[in-house]
């Protein structure tokens, strides 16, 4: 084997950990610019109102389809190489989606934006490979932090980007910061060439094994799916909240959203107390606090100063929960098997993103339909779901 493939034993540096957080927070930011941009990217298009949804859902369809799709292909192929010929692939995307002039080549280029940002979820699962057992914990909290901050940031950048230079420019830095950060990987990342024999075809196909062998999987899948969903919830129909109730414009809504940053630093410290086998306090803590966080909001649903304060606290101790229990969700997930790690995180994360897309969907239907009030109660029971199925949990025997 050559030296620079990796090992069981290898240990990842403080800066290559920098390294993956910053990748993984720039490739995700891009599931979510387009998520505030919706508005003017329709309208310069000529996509009608209900068409306008295309521009987020196709990007989610992508995501998912690349999950299940591409990262298995991370547990038979060269792991470096691979990331590079993906955001490839995403950079391509990118430029198509800057310079379109008409909207179904605007679309098809989100839907391959979405399918080659899976590449964070190859980089997480390498990271923990890279890792030993008793610093997992740490490796993929602070690797998360980065992803969860890609995430959260996306959307006011790309609010403030559009309000000075217009929504295209946003596709074009991506595009130059995918090309600097395919550059900056294709150097930087040890090689990693998993031991596996099994086909492509049979690879995809044992995804559904995967998924019933590991009762665990199924249930960490589900706790993640309702919180996400939640979150999803929270930051679709909150702008309007804002914007309806209380007068925001969309700078005040963009700075409204940076709030939420705070809640990433729940990340590395959920994973360093993970490492100390408090995994089933740190899911309970994070579902009753999602389940808290809604339950104020819905309670105190006025006008008042009070009402809005509440909605920056919620942000805050939402996006802990949320992110908290990612990353001790992960832990778990990565434990099950080195050889199937990339499988098991796309079912995962697959499962996940599922229940986020679902949770902005109802979101936005809820609000149409019943306004604040009715998103508000449903944001409550999605983490309540998972609380109760949490409970059940302790009738099993096994160790987590």
């Amino acid at each position: 084997m050559n030296e620079d493939v990796i090992t069981k034993q290898s240990k990842l540096s403080t800066a290559m950990m920098i390294l993956f957080a910053a990748a993984c927070g720039l490739i995700v930011a891009n599931l979510y610019y387009s998520q505030t941009l919706v508005g003017p990217i329709s309208t310069e298009l000529g996509l009608s109102t209900e068409a306008a949804g295309l521009i987020v859902t196709l990007t989610q369809i992508g995501y998912v389809a690349g999950l299940l799709f591409i990262v298995p292909l991370s547990d038979k192929l060269e792991n470096r190489r691979l990331m590079i010929s993906v955001l490839s692939i995403v950079v391509v995307a990118l430029i198509v989606a800057a310079v379109s002039k008409q909207s179904p080549l605007f679309l098809t280029a989100t839907f391959f934006i979405g399918t080659g940002s899976v590449v964070a979820q190859i980089l997480v699962p390498l990271a923990a490979h890279l890792s030993s057992e008793q610093e997992r914990g740490r490796v993929v909290g602070n690797v998360m932090s980065g992803l969860l901050l890609g995430i959260m940031l996306a959307r006011p950048v790309a609010s403030f980007i559009t309000d000075i230079w217009g929504w295209r420019m946003i596709y074009v830095l991506s595009a130059v910061l995918m090309t600097l950060l395919t550059i900056w990987l294709s150097r930087s990342l040890p090689r990693r060439k998993p031991e596996n024999k099994l086909t492509y075809l049979s690879l995809v196909a044992s995804l559904i094994q995967l998924f019933r062998k590991y009762p665990i999987l199924r249930r960490r899948a589900f706790y993640q799916a309702c919180l996400f969903g939640a979150f999803s919830l929270f930051w679709t129909v909150v702008p309007l909240r804002l914007a309806n109730d209380f007068g925001f414009t969309q700078g005040g809504i963009a700075l409204f959203a940076l709030v939420g940053v705070a809640g990433a630093i729940a990340a590395p410290l959920a994973g360093r107390l993970a490492d100390k086998g408090l995994t089933k306090n740190l899911t309970l803590t994070a579902l009753l606090t999602a389940t808290g966080s809604f339950l104020l909001i819905a309670l105190l649903h006025d006008h008042s100063y009070v009402a809005l304060v509440l909605l920056f606290i919620s942000a805050i101790t939402l996006d802990m929960a949320v992110s908290g229990n990612l990353v001790v969700s992960q832990r778990i997930i990565y434990s099950l098997g080195n050889e199937a790690s990339g499988r098991l995180n796309g079912i995962f994360m697959a499962i996940f993103f599922i229940g986020g897309a679902a949770g902005s969907f109802l979101g936005g239907l809820t609000y149409a339909f019943g306004g604040w009030i009715w998103s508000a109660w449903l944001g409550v029971l999605l983490p309540l779901f998972a609380f109760l199925y949490f409970l059940t949990e302790y009738k099993q025997q096994h160790k987590r």
